[in-house]
């Protein structure tokens, strides 16, 4: 369900660019520092996202270095931690570590029950730092479950309660912010899990999954998503979003919408293949 809030890069000023993709890379060290080389295979550029927001409106200060790694052994690239890349590499790992017991205890999956085992220390490890976030990442992924395997087709009641997870870990901490934070975060949340749902929603039905968009018009669905990222990026505005506010922007205004826009470019030319 990840995987969606990401930069349109080819539109990012050279700048942003290499902060962008430091930060990224500072993300990636940090796992590796934090919870061993394997938990890189859970990175997310969704994270990076939450290193923008929080470094923004806490003003983090960025430290710089180069390095080679596994995935770039040719040359040295640029990488930037600040005191948020830690907290978004231990959600990272939570969020991971409760997806593949979510697949374990869906599925039977033997792969995610493994893998699971291999994340089990550093969860509890996390969970006795962040109690409230994963304690509400547990509940809300617990939730989710139980809404589709009664069959509940009112998609607002699944995105609220992905709203609801996203949103209690963009809360670093209680504060004057905190309100905003979480408004704009669940509304993310509520856009991801729209936009998810309408893009598995052709695989879903053909293999007869849970779909909460399964019987509704294909017409009214970006409308809604549209509504959900201008609650989103109104209310995220109001905080005092100064640094890499371009890039932000960037990742709001346009990125999250670039696999829609690839889909429905796919879906419009075999469309006009069929036609001719």
């Amino acid at each position: 369900m990840f995987g969606y809030v990401t930069a349109n890069v080819k539109t990012l000023e050279e700048k942003d660019l290499k902060t962008y993709r430091g930060l990224y890379c500072g993300l990636c060290r940090t796992l590796k520092e934090r919870h061993g080389s394997i938990s890189r295979v859970s990175l997310t550029y969704d994270m990076t996202f939450l290193i923008l927001v929080l470094s923004s409106i806490y003003n983090a200060e960025d430290k710089t270095g180069e390095e080679r790694c596994a995935v770039h052994p040719g040359k040295k690239h640029t990488y930037i931690v600040n005191e948020f890349s830690g907290y978004a590499a231990d959600m990272n790992i939570a969020l991971f570590y409760n997806k593949l017991i979510d697949d374990w205890n869906d599925d039977r999956s033997l792969k995610a029950k493994a893998a699971a085992a291999l994340f089990k220390e550093r969860f509890a490890s996390i969970e006795k730092q962040y109690p409230r976030q994963c304690s509400v990442m547990r509940d809300c992924l617990e939730g989710l479950n139980a809404v589709e395997k009664k069959g509940i087709m009112n998609i607002d009641i699944p995105a609220n309660i992905f709203g609801r997870l996203l949103s209690e870990i963009f809360i670093y901490k209680e504060d004057e912010y905190s309100p905003a934070l979480r408004k704009a975060a669940s509304e993310l949340g509520r856009f991801i899990y729209v936009m998810d749902a309408w893009d598995d929603l052709k695989d879903d039905i053909e293999k007869e999954r849970y779909n909460p968009l399964t019987f509704l018009s294909p017409e009214s669905v970006e409308p809604s998503l549209m509504m959900l990222m201008a609650s989103c990026s109104e209310t995220l505005f109001t905080l005092p979003i100064n640094k890499n506010r371009r890039i932000i922007e960037n990742i709001v205004y346009s990125g999250v919408w670039l696999r829609y826009a690839a889909k429905k470019n796919r879906e419009s030319g075999k469309q006009k293949n069929a036609n001719n």
